[in-house]
């Protein structure tokens, strides 16, 4: 049973800590990290989840990204997803923090208030080589900036939308292209 520290909606830490399954029929704040992957040709990393997840079925999202547990700190928790879900072992200095967004969601009987520190990895990978955690994601594949950029305007429907999220990733895109 995975267990998450509660939040206001500042950030300020409750003292609290509550089941992932409370946290989301409460409607707790609580911290989930996200990580994007940016290869040298400012392309960008998708996962697109798997078909047996319960939120976003099928759809395109970020490199990687997970609830941090209680007690974990967010560098260590960006760490542990990126290995678990794409197997990846990154070390610390490899995480940009680019910001922090809330995000709020809900469907009957699940409501999901986060807080969303987002980190930037910048490295060449070759997707076919990559291990996957098959219950979480079903593909990756990288995607060019400009037609990234393009699925969000339009808002494609094959794409889970994060807007404040893709703000700052697409600020951090053109200050370092």
């Amino acid at each position: 049973m995975e267990y998450l520290d509660i939040y206001d909606g500042n950030g300020a830490p409750l003292g609290i800590k509550k089941t992932k399954k409370e946290a989301h029929a409460e409607g707790l704040w609580h911290k989930a990290v996200h990580i994007w992957i940016i290869n040298s040709k400012g392309e960008v990393l998708l996962q697109k989840r798997s078909p047996l997840v319960d939120n976003h079925p099928d759809k395109w999202d970020v490199s990687a990204a997970g609830h941090i547990s209680a007690g974990e700190d967010e560098r260590t928790s960006a760490l542990r997803e990126v290995g678990e879900e794409i197997g990846l072992d990154l070390s610390s200095a490899d995480l940009i923090h680019i910001g922090t967004v809330t995000q709020q969601s809900s469907r009957p009987g699940y409501i999901n208030n986060e807080i969303n520190p987002v980190y930037v990895v910048k490295m060449d990978l070759d997707t076919n080589e990559m291990q996957r955690q098959e219950e979480e994601v079903s593909e990756v594949r990288f995607v060019p900036y400009k037609e990234f950029d393009r699925m969000v305007q339009q808002k494609d429907q094959s794409l889970v939308h994060h807007p404040e999220e893709f703000e700052i990733l697409f600020k951090y895109l053109r200050e370092k292209s």
